[in-house]
Parts: C-alpha cells; structure tokens; sequence
C-alpha cells in the first residue's frame, strides 16, 4: 500500500533534487571542488583499500538509507525514492548542457561558494520535504534526530570528518575550497530548516 504523501513535499523535494542536479552536474563535476559525505568516502576507501566506489557507494548509500528508514520511518524512504530519482533524473537532463557557466568553473573560489549555494538550497528543500537525495542526507536526518543537534552541524562534522581524512592523499590547497563549500552548504540547509513552517 502506497503513502499518502503530501504533494507540497513531493513538490519540494523534486525542485530540491532539481537544484542540486544543476549545481553538481555544472559545477562540482567540472570544478575539482567537491563535497565530503559517501562520495568523499568512497574516493577515499578506493585510494587506500582499492574497494571500487560501484561498490561502496552501494554498501554507505544502503546503509545510510537503513538508518534513515529505521529512525524516520516509511515516509522517509518513499521521499528519499523521489528525491534520488528526481536527482538523476535532472541530472541526465542537465549533462549534455553542461557546464553552463565554463569561466566560473575557471575560479574554485567561485565554484566553491556557487556549488555551496546549489547543494544547500538543493538539500535542504529535500531535506525539509522529508526526503534524502543522498546517503550523507539520510545520515544527516537520522544522527539529528538520534543525537538532538542541529542539522548543519551534523552536516558539518561528519563532512569535514571525511574532508580531513582525505588529507592523507590529497594535498590541503586542493581540500581548501571543498572544505569552504562544506561549511557553507551545511550553513544554508540549516538556515532552510529553521523557516517558520506555515500552519
């Protein structure tokens, strides 16, 4: 039997899928500025333990998702289905245009702070329809509502986590501008997440 999803968040969580689509399909995969969360960490895990990231993004992803269904319920997952799907959905729409702004993608300050802004809005309108797009999104719902913190700071310390662990084979000048738009994209969802809900 099938949820009864409310349309607003079905709304929501596809434009946020949109948002993100476009931010990481014109800037983040062209930019070398990138986020922490599963794919930092399946990067990782295949430079220091050859593990594909076909397979651990499957194994951090499912896993993430399991939390998230365990702690936030059936809704979560049909939302997180819809979010996932808009996202590569948008995202193969998004490719063979892409990049749209090619002298942006030239500066990673500006990639940095505009790819920040992308994932933030992005996120947290998914987020706040209920839904993750990604594992690092479904952690981040399920350890706000385990642990009681705000959500940009789980964003922040488990992103950063998987940012400094990178610094083992990564140099810092390359990390600095992933680690502003880490900082930055957890700032904004957070800030979505506080808007006064409409009754």
């Amino acid at each position: 039997m099938l949820p009864r999803l409310k349309p607003i968040n079905c709304f929501l969580t596809l434009l946020g899928a949109a948002i993100q689509a476009v931010g990481v399909s014109n800037i983040h995969a062209y930019s070398g500025v990138t986020e922490g969360g599963v794919l930092g960490a399946t990067l990782l895990i295949n430079h220091w333990l050859h593990i594909s990231p076909a397979i651990t993004s499957l194994v951090l992803n499912g896993a993430c998702y399991l939390l998230g269904w365990r702690t936030l319920g059936k809704d979560f997952i049909w939302y997180s289905l819809l979010a996932g799907g808009g996202f590569s959905l948008f995202y193969a729409l998004c490719e063979p245009f892409a990049p749209l702004w090619p002298e942006l993608i030239q500066s990673p300050l500006w990639s940095a702070l505009l790819g920040a802004v992308f994932i933030g809005v992005g996120a947290g309108m998914s987020v706040r329809a209920g839904g993750a797009a990604a594992g690092d999104d479904a952690l981040a719902m399920s350890l706000q509502r385990i642990l009681g913190w705000d959500i940009q700071w789980v964003y922040l310390i488990t992103d950063f986590t998987v940012l400094a662990l990178s610094l083992t084979y990564i140099p810092l000048g390359k990390l600095a501008y992933s680690f502003l738009t880490v900082l930055l994209s957890g700032q904004i969802i957070g800030w979505i997440q506080r808007i006064p809900s409409r009754k």
